[in-house]
């Protein structure tokens, strides 16, 4: 009785079975139809609908003023909004992929809404030729559109997550087309949507770079339709044959003779077995490939909604689901069925009747059991009615009791599915999603659509139940908690927030934060912020929320040295000078971290720091390193403008030098520098010769004799107190150099040298004036010394007289080596170790 009960609701289609299911009674109230533009998600989606201002209408109790209605496919108002758009009538409006309503008006505006029916992103414009022309017609897929102008030019948004209008080929037509339709760019070669227009007896093929003619002498075409696939176009003709054909119009699949030339207002595919025609005397024609049509007559309009896995047709009272009946469905309740899962369903009745018919039955198909038990649950899937499910799981868990190699996680993958549907087709929530649908939706884009709609508890639930992440859940809802409760106070709201934020570990705080700082509660981002495990994402929003003083000590606190810097650069750009050095004076980690990063690239600013916080001596360095790198400048050495900065700094850096007690020695030596440098200038000045600047005081005084400028010299010994003693060997040098002998040796005679006469000594051997060494040696006091002189010399025997003179053996040994090769003065050597008894030494 079941299985005849269950049959009789369906329709015999030549060989396949389809069924008509009622899923909701419409909640909408006095929604006609007949009086709105209807556009209606797939994916058991949302149903928005407009008042059509193209038709006089009555307007019962309602305002004058339109509004754009937003419902669940149960007729459950979510939202509404006034609708006062410019740009003149509504062309077309249809939901996206990702459930965005798309409403598009004459001059080519394009609108953009969410189920809430509030702009979700900045409107745009199709183009010029649109706006002058005026958009016609409209055709829509997945996340794309075509458009049609009054002048019979085709426009095209491929994606609208990236709206860039494009025109196609230029179809060449001076009259509106008679139908048009559209392939999906995912099933063309190409890549690119392909428009069909129903022209003459034929169909223009546009594309972006050409138009072809297909089908010439089949048409003319009054509506057209392109399956899911892409593969096939059913065609209604001015004839009254509707025609399957190939979409490359290679061959045509079938064809079926209407009773009515007219053609009708809907025609849509029926999964891809059948075509659905809908008249606007309310007759419903399903047309198959072979056999008579199944007619289905309505007192009221309907609306044709295609899906995957059929049409739901909705009207003003309902909404139904017409779907090819699955084949487990057929196998089992199909009157007088004897398959394998129709003996284990029958069994199942026998056993709730405690009949040992049930027993018979499994032995009957026990070799089959696995297949029957399987085709139970796939059968269960695909009904809507809560009732029949259960009982289609009874059946498969009763034939799995006496299966044991049936594995146990489909029976329990299909109880979770079906757990999960039911909850979603519940008029409240209103997503009459087929399993089918489910499956190519996938779970995490239900949860998606559910959050979008606040169907926030409902979408946790379901991701628990199926192990997913709630955290996409969990922030969703808390970001419109923030959104909804502008009354709450922040502290109150906070305490709501954390309450649920918990249930989720590792969501992000940070990401919350910035909801509410951007919905105008600074305050409670800040709150939430302070939850933030991450640095990484803490840091930025404390700064974007002008909190830097709490960015700082969180990022000083992370250890991180990116993100200190990340606050300090934050903070510099923002803060007045001082303040910033106030705040970064007392951490020492944000401190050293700048002053690091100023010594590279901040010279100037890094200054005002060291002098805001007193500490002098750090800028005197820095100005002394400016110093230097004046001094490596190439123009430096050539002369003299830039002395005169280099100068200048120096007598800074020994002010400040001089102001800290710790410093003198650098103070003095800063002095020093700045005054040599002064002199040396003048020198370079006077004798045009860029030559003294950044030597030494003993380069400066020997430079100067060697140039005969003995006055400058002078005056350089007197500025730097340069000892009586260096002043002799650096002057004796001097004149050596020039090889001026007579100047040095009436500078010898001047007065005895205060360090003796080893400076002049040296400096004739070291000028190789042999002649001139002999004039001084002799007046070197000590015998040692003028034993090496005269040994450096090559004068064996003064150098042997003098070294007994000193009677310093080891001086004696060490001569003798150094004459070695002289056999004189080995000779003069030997005679001179037995007259003074040396013999112990070699």
């Amino acid at each position: 009785m079941t299985s005849v009960s269950v049959a009789g609701e369906w329709q015999l289609l030549y060989n396949r079975f389809y069924r008509k299911l009622t899923i909701y009674t419409m909640q909408w109230g006095r929604i006609d139809l007949s009086r709105h533009r209807i556009a209606a998600a797939p994916f058991g989606g949302p149903v928005a609908a407009i008042r059509d201002d193209s038709k006089i209408v009555q307007l019962y109790a309602e305002s004058a003023r339109r509004k754009l209605l937003i419902f669940n496919a149960a007729g459950r108002a979510l939202a509404s909004a006034i609708w006062d758009r410019p740009g003149g009538r509504l062309v077309g409006m249809a939901w996206t992929d990702d459930q965005v309503l798309v409403c598009v008006v004459q001059d080519g505006t394009v609108y953009r809404y969410n189920v809430h029916a509030e702009l979700c992103a900045p409107q745009f414009s199709m183009g010029k030729e649109c706006f002058e022309q005026g958009v016609v017609d409209c055709v829509f897929w997945g996340n794309g559109m075509v458009c049609i102008t009054e002048g019979f030019l085709i426009f095209c948004v491929p994606d609208f997550k990236n709206p860039v209008p494009c025109r196609l080929s230029d179809p060449g037509i001076d009259e509106y087309p008679l139908c048009v339709a559209v392939i999906d760019p995912q099933y063309t070669m190409s890549g690119n949507v392909e428009v069909l227009l129903g022209v003459g007896d034929h169909v223009l093929l546009v594309e972006e770079d050409g138009v072809q003619q297909l089908g010439v002498g089949v048409g003319p075409f009054q509506k057209m339709a392109v399956s899911q696939n892409g593969k096939y176009l059913a065609t209604f003709t001015h004839d009254g044959r509707l025609l399957v054909i190939l979409t490359d119009f290679s061959k045509i699949i079938f064809e079926y003779t209407c009773e009515s030339a007219l053609p009708p207002e809907q025609i849509s595919w029926c999964g891809l077995d059948s075509v659905l025609l809908y008249w606007d005397e309310r007759e419903l024609l399903m047309v198959g490939p072979h056999g008579h049509p199944v007619s289905y007559l309505y007192d009221e309009p309907i609306r044709l909604i295609p899906e995957c896995d059929g049409v739901r047709l909705l009207s003003n009272s309902s909404m139904e689901f017409l779907q090819r009946v699955p084949d487990s469905t057929v196998s089992i309740f199909q009157v007088g069925s004897t398959l394998p899962a129709a003996l284990l369903y029958d069994a199942l009745e026998h056993f709730d009747r405690c009949s040992s018919k049930a027993d018979e039955n499994l032995r009957l198909i026990r070799s089959s059991l696995a297949e029957a038990v399987e085709t139970c649950i796939d059968a269960a899937g695909h009904e809507f009615d809560v009732s029949r499910q259960r009982t289609l799981l009874r059946a498969a868990s009763y034939g799995r009791a006496f299966c044991s190699q049936f594995p146990r996680d489909h029976f329990q993958e299909m109880c979770k599915i079906l757990r999960v549907l039911n909850a979603v087709r519940n008029h409240e929530i209103g997503i009459p999603l087929s399993i089918q649908q489910y499956k190519l939706l996938t779970a995490p884009v239900l949860i998606g659509r559910l959050i979008n709609a606040n169907h926030h508890l409902v979408a946790l639930r379901i991701s628990e139940y199926l192990n997913l992440n709630p955290e996409v859940v969990i922030m969703h809802w808390a970001c419109a908690k923030i959104t909804a409760s502008p009354a709450i106070q922040d502290s109150a709201l906070l305490e709501i927030l954390l309450d649920k934020l918990k249930l989720c570990k590792g969501i992000s705080y940070a990401a919350i934060a910035a909801h509410a700082d951007n919905s105008g509660r600074r305050k409670l981002a800040a709150m939430i912020v302070d939850h933030e495990p991450h640095s990484s994402k803490q840091v930025p929003l404390l700064l974007s929320i002008e909190e830097e003083d709490s960015a700082l000590v969180k990022a000083i606190e992370s250890g991180d040295t990116d993100l200190v810097y990340l606050v300090l650069f934050h903070i510099w750009q923002k803060k007045p000078a001082l303040d910033f050095f106030g705040t970064i004076n007392a951490r020492p980690l944000a401190r050293d971290l700048f002053i690091s990063y100023s010594r590279y690239y901040k010279h100037e600013f890094l200054k005002d720091f060291f002098l805001s916080t007193g500490r002098l001596q750090d800028v005197a360095f820095l100005l002394l390193k400016e110093s230097w790198k004046l001094e490596k400048n190439p123009m430096a050495s050539k002369g003299s403008p830039l002395h005169g900065p280099r100068i200048r700094l120096i007598e800074q850096t020994q002010k400040l030098f001089s102001e800290t007690k710790e410093h003198n020695f650098e103070s003095k030596a800063a002095e020093e520098h700045a005054k040599l440098l002064r002199l040396q200038h003048d020198l370079e000045v006077s004798t045009k010769q860029a030559i003294f600047v950044d030597s030494s005081i003993s380069d400066t005084i020997r430079t100067c004799i060697v140039l005969g400028n003995h006055r400058e010299a002078m005056r350089v010994r007197t500025e730097f107190k340069v000892s009586e003693k260096r002043w002799y060997w650096l002057k004796a040098f001097a004149l050596a150099t020039v090889r001026d002998w007579d100047a040095l040796e009436k500078f010898s005679k001047e007065k005895r040298p205060p360090g003796g006469y080893k400076p002049f000594v040296e400096a004739c051997i070291d000028a190789d004036e042999k002649a001139e060494a002999i004039k001084y040696i002799p007046k070197l006091t000590e015998p040692r010394e003028r034993s090496e002189a005269y040994a450096r010399i090559g004068m064996a025997k003064e150098a042997a007289d003098a070294a007994s003179q000193a009677k310093d053996s080891e001086l004696f040994g060490r001569l003798k080596l150094t004459l070695a090769q002289n056999a004189a003065a080995s000779s003069i050597f030997d005679t001179l170790r037995d007259r003074l008894s040396f013999q112990g030494v070699y």
